[in-house]
């Protein structure tokens, strides 16, 4: 069961506890993105030790590598890899339907081909939702219908109406399912698939379809529009949004939780979030820096190597130092998402919000 308690509210921006089945995370909240069932070059320990309550995996590939069954017969999610927050999994509908992609779409199935090795899938949403079921996942997330951007409004038309079919039937199979909303940049559409998702029932509510490169100010819309027709007992999921000024945006327009391979990913090409903005660390100018990556974080990398070192493990080629700016990425959102909620509560958020993107940008 999915339950949210809405704690406080400072204009748009909430501060919440998001409780399933026993295991709770305090929002707003920042998810990594666990692909494989894995962050990229870090462990669950590591997870833990950042502070991470929630994470998302992605049903689409743990299907294709290890196995539905494998998974459930090592007893599911949580033992598998070894981590005991809350664990989402996304339902891959984006890597099954996209551009390129041989597949074939029906009002009930999707019929599609791996990409590992050409095998043949026929996939219904309530066969998505039950096998995500089957994983030990905490939050199913339903199979949606996600156009590319720009996408002409005929196309967003049918991506809503599926979108809403498909949902349906998701909901039919039960489990702790987030509905998605979708509909692009399109007012109209945008708010019909939103109001779709408050119809249906669902205990949690997403806001799919954004942050895959329109304007910043059309997606702020979007979220303004979901705010707006999303009751406020619910949580509300922004999916993959990582960017930590964007994150603030988000929050101030009603969003309780994230995810995005943003902060490991660009951890993994040399750029390292800290409070002055984002910094190359491989840049030469770095070689005799013996500060931390951030005068004002503390995480374990901050607190223990020099941006000097990192640099040269950068420089020499020496994997270990992903490992560490991917650390310190994560840690540095789940510390802005800690202290966008003790702003949150002490009503004081824009004021917050306004001196990071200050300093940041």
């Amino acid at each position: 069961m999915i339950d949210f308690e809405l704690e406080h509210t400072d204009g748009g921006a909430r501060a919440g506890v998001l409780n399933v089945d026993g295991r709770k995370c305090s929002t707003p909240v920042f998810m990594p993105v666990a692909t494989n069932a894995t962050v990229k070059t870090l462990t669950s320990e590591d997870l833990n030790k950042i502070g991470f309550d929630a994470l998302i995996t992605n049903f689409y590939h743990l299907m294709m590598k290890a196995g539905v069954d494998l998974i459930a017969e090592s007893g599911g999610l949580h033992d598998f890899m070894n981590y005991d927050g809350i664990i989402f999994t996304d339902s891959g509908g984006f890597q099954m339907i996209r551009k390129g992609f041989d597949q074939e779409i029906d009002e009930d199935t999707i019929v599609f081909k791996s990409d590992y090795d050409g095998s043949v899938y026929e996939m219904t949403p309530k066969d998505c939702v039950k096998l995500q079921k089957k994983l030990g996942s905490d939050v199913q997330m339903c199979l949606d219908h996600c156009p590319p951007y720009p996408a002409e409004k005929e196309d967003l038309i049918i991506s809503v109406d599926r979108t809403r079919r498909w949902a349906e039937q998701c909901k039919e199979e039960g489990g702790n399912v987030f509905g998605i909303s979708q509909g692009g940049t399109d007012k109209e559409l945008r708010e019909r698939s939103c109001q779709d998702m408050v119809d249906i029932g669902f205990d949690g509510l997403a806001i799919g379809g954004l942050s895959i490169g329109e304007p910043k100010e059309k997606m702020y819309q979007m979220i303004e529009i979901a705010d707006e027709t999303y009751p406020t007992d619910k949580p509300r999921y922004f999916m993959g949004l990582g960017s930590p000024v964007d994150l603030l945006e988000a929050v101030e327009r009603g969003c309780d939780i994230f995810d995005s391979a943003y902060p490991t990913r660009n951890a993994r090409h040399r750029s390292v979030f800290t409070t002055q903005g984002t910094i190359d660390i491989r840049k030469r100018k770095f070689r005799k820096d013996f500060t931390p990556l951030d005068e004002e974080c503390g995480c374990p990398i901050c607190s223990g190597y020099s941006r000097a070192y990192i640099h040269h493990l950068c420089r020499s080629e020496e994997l270990s130092w992903m490992r560490m700016t991917s650390v310190h990425n994560l840690y540095f959102l789940k510390d802005l998402m800690v202290g966008a909620r003790r702003a949150i509560s002490e009503n004081r958020f824009q004021d917050f919000k306004k001196d990071f993107i200050s300093i940041y940008e």
